[in-house]
């Protein structure tokens, strides 16, 4: 992959036009030349006009995100008309999900899909949701946000998706370069809680420890995760404050109002 070096000014640096973060001193603006993957970013590599990207970043945005994990709603499409589900910006899934359920969801709500695999999603070794894009151990810019996905739950019978403490370390210790220069992730997304949020004691449903550390170090704004089946008659049990963050369980469905600001925060 090459990048060429448009230009070097004061507290601004992107990669094809988007801001991925700042840092004090300069801004710098890369172009990135690769080939483009037209199903989640059909306009990357088409930079808009200097002006109109500045405005662009210092604008506020409103971000609605519809999340899913762990059971199909039979009902859940034929939400899509009504004034609750207006305006679904970005569909993520926490895992444990048929991946012909998500591409329908995606289809009826006009909205590009992002997910994790859960450990019962033993099909996406062979079928993955179409147009979908899995965010696993990448940290990515969407609609202003960054977000960090990590899929699977803790290992337990050796099945797929299922990770020892040490492995699940490993992979947020090599995106840790990537999240000190994009500034940190805004919204992670998960299949399993972070270890005592949410959590259980056997060990399929254990959390990570390493999820604390995350939150500990780079305070998203937004935790979500799947995993713990609970039904909530209140919206507001499913959300857990662990100082700035608010740690979700997704489980079924749930929708997010995020307004970013220049940062995404």
């Amino acid at each position: 992959m090459n990048y060429r070096l448009l230009s070097i000014e004061p507290l601004f640096y992107a990669i094809d036009g988007r801001e991925i973060g700042r840092r004090p001193g300069f801004w710098i603006c890369i172009s990135r030349i690769c080939s483009v993957d037209l199903r989640h970013d059909p306009a990357a590599g088409r930079a808009a006009p200097e002006t109109e990207q500045r405005e662009l970043l210092k604008s506020p945005q409103k971000i609605k995100i519809l999340s899913i994990s762990d059971v199909v709603v039979p009902l859940l499409h034929r939400q899509a008309g009504s004034e609750r589900f207006e305006g679904i910006d970005v569909l993520i899934s926490c895992g444990d999900l048929p991946p012909e359920y998500l591409s329908r969801l995606a289809h009826v709500f006009n909205a590009p899909l992002y997910y994790v695999a859960g450990n019962h999603d033993i099909r996406y070794r062979d079928t993955l949701p179409q147009g979908g894009f899995n965010l696993h151990g990448r940290l990515e810019r969407i609609k202003g946000l960054n977000i960090l996905g990590l899929e699977g739950s803790r290992w337990y019978n050796g099945g797929p998706f299922q990770y020892t403490e040490s492995q699940m370390r490993a992979i947020i210790r090599r995106l840790r370069p990537t999240l000190w220069w994009q500034g940190g992730p805004d919204l992670v997304v998960t299949h399993a809680p972070p270890r005592y949020v949410h959590d259980a004691e056997d060990l399929c449903h254990r959390g990570f420890n390493c999820f604390r550390w995350l939150i500990d170090k780079y305070q998203p704004n937004y935790f979500i995760h799947g995993h713990i089946h609970r039904h909530f008659d209140d919206p507001a049990e499913r959300v857990t404050q662990v100082d700035a963050t608010k740690v979700v369980n997704t489980y079924a469905y749930h929708i997010l109002e995020i307004e970013t600001g220049p940062e995404g925060r």
